[in-house]
């Protein structure tokens, strides 16, 4: 093989495999997922359509409205259509009696024997209108228990965006607490070589700066990690990359009225709202389970039957009409079920167990308002707490830095020790950290106050939203 037809059969085989093996090694450079930037609001609109957990919600609620919107259904009679092809075991014979000469005829019935018939029943009772209503409502607790999926997802999801905020930051103050560790490993090698400062200084400035490394990797770590669940919720692929939009600006720190905000999450709160809402469906389907069993019921019937006399396999069917015998009823008949008035019966005991159904529910919704109220309570005291802290946290920073500054010049001149410079540094970190912690925590107890109370996300403060 020449070097020209070598040539071409390598560029064969090589675009072969960069197109089976597009993942491969070929693949490698090119493979990248580009960067999906995200605000609050697309992270949230990309949940609610991804979502697995929320579709399966979404689901039920559209089985749910379908029963309801077909539940007058109820009221379509049962209509049975049968046809059957029957041979006696013995064939039967009887003796007619005619008004001639020889006056007694002997006839043998056919075997065989063909019939069909037409059947329609219908029941009518208090229960069946009843239940339309269930369904009803069965349909509106599930819109309910949607929303509250809907509005946890959000919250997960809002809270989740911010929290990962968090992290980039503290990653972002990591390096460059590092970076200001290598500096003063210059500065220390600077010192050491003018003969300013001992071996011993360069050392500890290098151990130090090394010591930064293992804290970065594992707050980059923790940051992937976080990443990965963040895509799982919008119902992405685990490895996806994403850009958030930064907060630029530290929260509006607002007024808030514990008891206003109580007697919202009342009336406003999923998951109160889920729970008055199954009082009112079982309190339905005791009525209709009551009407069922201690309420009359009207039956209709209605029946045809064509049976043919002669034998279907030596007369033709439609040769004679005549051949064909027609019967049938109609029944109307009222029904009571007397035993289910007995205390000890099935059916009176399935009225009090949804009695008991019903004590207990209502003992849960007195619990999720007393639980709700501890909520709130804890929530807007952790966010008074949070901000007042922001507040003294930013004098503390401006300490810091100061502190900070003039304790490296001092460094700088020889006139302090590594270690001096390091304690400073590290409470000016740990204020600058501190106060991220406390903005974001203000704006995570704002989104858990909102979903508390039932309000949309942004509602207490613009910052909520996007």
């Amino acid at each position: 093989m020449n070097k020209k037809n070598y040539g071409r059969a390598a560029r064969l085989i090589m675009g072969a495999l960069a197109f089976f093996l597009p993942w491969g090694i070929f693949g490698q450079e090119s493979g990248q997922r580009p960067v999906m930037r995200l605000s609050p609001g697309e992270a949230v609109d990309l949940a609610l359509r991804n979502n697995l957990g929320l579709e399966s919600s979404r689901i039920g609620v559209e089985g749910a409205k379908r029963k309801s919107d077909l539940s007058w259904n109820s009221f379509v009679p049962g209509v049975n259509v049968r046809g059957g092809l029957t041979r006696d075991n013995e064939q039967s014979s009887a003796t007619i009696i005619v008004p001639m000469p020889p006056y007694a005829v002997s006839y043998q019935s056919p075997q065989w024997h063909v019939a069909g018939s037409l059947q329609a029943d219908l029941t009518v009772n208090l229960a069946m209108f009843e239940a339309m209503r269930t369904l009803r409502l069965e349909y509106e607790r599930g819109i309910i228990s949607y929303e509250a999926a809907r509005a946890q997802l959000e919250r997960d999801v809002r809270q989740a965006y911010y929290r990962i905020l968090l992290a980039e930051e503290s990653v972002k103050l990591n390096r460059e607490n590092f970076s200001n560790a290598d500096r003063r490993v210059s500065m220390a090698r600077d010192n050491y070589q003018a003969g300013l400062a001992p071996e011993l200084s360069l050392l500890q400035a290098q151990v130090a700066r090394e010591n930064i490394r293992p804290v970065i990797d594992q707050a980059e770590n923790s940051l992937k990690a976080a990443m990965a669940q963040f895509a799982m919720i919008l119902g992405l692929e685990y490895n996806t990359q994403f850009e958030f939009i930064p907060v630029e600006d530290e929260p509006g720190f607002i007024p808030l009225d514990v008891a206003e905000l109580i007697s919202r999450a009342a009336s406003g709160k999923p998951d109160i709202l889920a729970l008055k809402q199954s009082i009112l469906t079982l309190e339905s389907r005791r009525r209709a389970l009551k009407f069922s069993n201690l309420t009359p019921s009207l039956s209709l019937s209605w029946n045809s039957t064509q049976a043919f006399t002669q034998d279907p396999w030596k007369t033709g069917w439609f040769d004679n009409m005549d051949n064909w015998m027609q019967s049938g009823s109609l029944t109307i008949a009222l029904s009571l079920r007397l035993h289910s008035f007995l205390p000890f019966s099935a059916d009176y005991q399935g009225i009090r167990d949804l009695d008991d159904s019903l004590r207990s529910t209502s003992i849960g919704l007195a619990q999720a308002i007393q639980g709700t109220e501890l909520e709130i309570y804890n929530t807007v005291l952790s966010l008074e707490r949070t901000r007042t802290s922001a507040e003294a946290q930013s004098l503390t920073i401006t300490l810091a830095e100061q502190a900070y500054s003039l304790t490296e010049e001092a460094y700088r001149a020889g006139l302090q020790d590594l270690l001096e410079v390091q304690n400073a540094e590290f409470a000016l970190h740990q204020a600058r950290l501190q106060m991220l912690e406390q903005n974001f925590n203000y704006r995570i107890g704002l989104i858990d106050l909102e979903y508390a109370i039932g309000v949309p996300f942004g509602t207490l403060s613009s910052k909520g939203s996007e």
